[in-house]
C-alpha cells in the first residue's frame, strides 16, 4: 500500500508540475507575439511616441533675387508691338500706362466726372499726362481706388524663381513746386495808364491839309 500511495503522489506533483511549466510557455508564448505584433506596427505619426511631442518647424524658403525689369525703351517697343498685334487682330489694346512702372508716374491731378473719380499721372521718363480710371494697369501693378488726396495701386514684384509678392502702394497728389507756388501767388500787374502828355498826344488829330 504505501509504495502505491507513494506512486500516486509522484504522478500529482508531476502533472502540478507539468501544468505551470505549460501556463509560464504560453504566457512566454502571448507576451513574445504581443511585442512583435506592437513592433510590426508600422509609426504612422511619424515619431517616437515614447519621446515627448514637439511641433514641427517651418522652414521658409527665401526667395531669389529681384527679376530685371527692362528699360524704358525696350517697354515702349515691347507696347508698340503689342498694340500692333492687337490693331491686327481687330481687339481693344493695351494702354499705354501698361509700359511704365508704378515709380514712373506721379499723381497730377484728380477730378470727378460722370464715370466717377479719375486721376491725372505723368510718365516721367517721356513727360507726357494720361487720364485713368481704377482698374488701369501698369507694367508692375494696378490702379486699385482713386481718394480726394490720393492714388491706391496694388504693386507686384517678380522674382527670378517665379514666385510673386503683392502690396499695397499709395501715390499722393503732387504737391506744386515753389516755382510753381510763387508764379500761381502773384497777380498778373496790369500795364500802367499812359501820362497825360502822351495821352494828350494821342488824342490830337493832325490837321488837314488846305488845297
Amino acid at each position: 500500500m504505501k509504495p502505491t500511495k507513494t506512486l500516486k503522489h509522484g504522478l500529482a506533483i508531476l502533472v502540478v508540475a507539468g501544468v505551470s511549466v505549460s501556463g509560464a510557455a504560453l504566457q512566454a508564448y502571448g507576451q513574445t507575439k504581443s511585442v512583435k505584433v506592437a513592433s510590426s506596427r508600422p509609426n504612422q505619426g511619424g515619431r517616437d511616441p515614447f519621446t515627448k511631442y514637439r511641433p514641427a518647424q517651418v522652414v521658409v524658403k527665401r526667395g531669389g533675387e529681384l527679376a530685371m525689369v527692362p528699360t524704358i525703351q525696350q517697354r515702349i517697343e515691347d507696347y508698340k508691338a503689342q498694340k500692333l498685334a492687337a490693331m491686327n487682330a481687330r481687339v481693344a489694346a493695351p494702354k499705354p500706362t501698361t509700359a511704365f512702372l508704378l515709380s514712373e508716374i506721379q499723381v497730377v491731378g484728380i477730378s470727378r466726372t460722370p464715370r466717377g473719380y479719375a486721376a491725372i499721372v505723368e510718365a516721367t521718363p517721356i513727360k507726357l499726362a494720361y487720364v485713368i480710371y481704377p482698374g488701369e494697369r501698369f507694367y508692375n501693378g494696378q490702379l486699385v481706388a482713386i481718394e480726394d488726396n490720393r492714388l491706391v495701386f496694388r504693386r507686384e514684384t517678380v522674382f527670378s524663381d517665379g514666385k510673386r509678392e503683392r502690396a499695397v502702394e499709395m501715390k499722393p497728389l503732387r504737391q506744386p513746386s515753389a516755382v510753381d507756388a510763387l508764379s500761381a501767388a502773384s497777380p498778373k500787374q496790369a500795364p500802367a495808364p499812359p501820362s497825360e502828355p502822351e495821352a494828350e498826344k494821342k488824342s490830337e488829330k493832325p490837321a488837314a491839309e488846305k488845297p
